[in-house]
């Protein structure tokens, strides 16, 4: 059965955690609208995922978007557009795999457009509040438009999010300064953070606001807010009131083992499965 719902219901930070963590195959198909508000036109990107990993996004229907992506960079040498569209139908392996075993393409070249592929398309849809998702695990993996590469969605999000100029279609996720962030993990974190993620991170002990946290680190309170809302999407932290924080570290000293499920995930996953029953799954046309 295909899961489908609405981005103003589950942002795409929190529909990445959850095929992620679930390790899920399949296509998720977003469906956004047009820059102009045409809602009567909207534009429809897929992105592709193996054990719960990213390996392929399209912005086309027609299996040949990393095709037009080489094409475009002039890195067909030696093979024309006719000979690969005829031996797309019949790959066994990604086509950034066959192109490299042929020399036609260096591992360096498959990293570039993989990260073009993937990274700027998906940058983009951050941006959206409106729109419809349905993730269909029967999908078949498009080797066409593969290069070979994975990406963990989390590390997709963690990119996405340093860079993204807007952030009002996740202001109602994001969490209120007053409140405090809690590690979910034990020791440090798996992901690559930068330098005011680590600062950051460091307070990740329920006992300080955002706010304060800000003003600790002499930094804009909205950027330690945002920084905060990429540590909980990651599954790094949670956010909690901080005097509850305050209050649980002055206890009898007792310390809790790490969950073995993310609280926020949990919560995650109870909520889409009420969201699923309330609304029978749709197929984007």
């Amino acid at each position: 059965m295909a899961i489908t719902g609405q981005l103003a219901e589950f942002s795409l930070p929190e529909l990445f955690q959850f095929l992620e963590q679930g390790k899920k195959t399949g296509r998720l198909a977003i469906e956004v609208p047009l820059p102009s508000d045409n809602s009567s036109n909207p534009r429809t990107f897929y992105i592709w995922f193996r054990q719960g990993r990213i390996v392929a996004a399209s912005s086309r229907s027609d299996g040949n978007g990393l095709l037009v992506l080489m094409h475009r960079r002039g890195w067909l040498k030696g093979v024309s557009l006719a000979e690969v569209k005829q031996f797309n139908n019949s790959l066994m392996v990604p086509l950034g795999v066959y192109l490299k075993i042929r020399d036609v393409l260096e591992p360096q070249q498959l990293k570039v457009l993989f990260y073009t592929q993937v990274m700027r398309q998906i940058c983009a849809l951050f941006e959206h509040s409106s729109g419809r998702f349905e993730f269909e695990s029967k999908a078949e993996m498009p080797l066409q438009e593969m290069t070979g590469q994975m990406m963990l969605p989390t590390e997709v999000t963690l990119g996405a999010l340093r860079v993204l100029k807007n952030w009002t279609a996740l202001d109602e996720k994001m969490p209120e300064i007053s409140s405090s962030l809690e590690s979910l993990i034990e020791g440090q974190p798996h992901l690559r953070l930068n330098r005011t993620e680590w600062q950051t991170w460091e307070f990740t002990n329920g006992t300080m606001s955002i706010k304060n946290i800000a003003e600790q680190l002499r930094l804009p309170t909205e950027e330690i807010r945002q920084i905060a809302f990429r540590l909980i999407v990651v599954g790094l932290a949670e956010e909690v009131p901080a005097m509850a924080g305050a209050l649980s570290s002055r206890g009898d000293g007792a310390t809790s083992g790490t969950p073995d499920v993310n609280p926020p995930t949990q919560e995650f996953l109870k909520a889409l499965v009420q969201y699923l029953k309330d609304n029978a799954p749709q197929a984007i046309e």
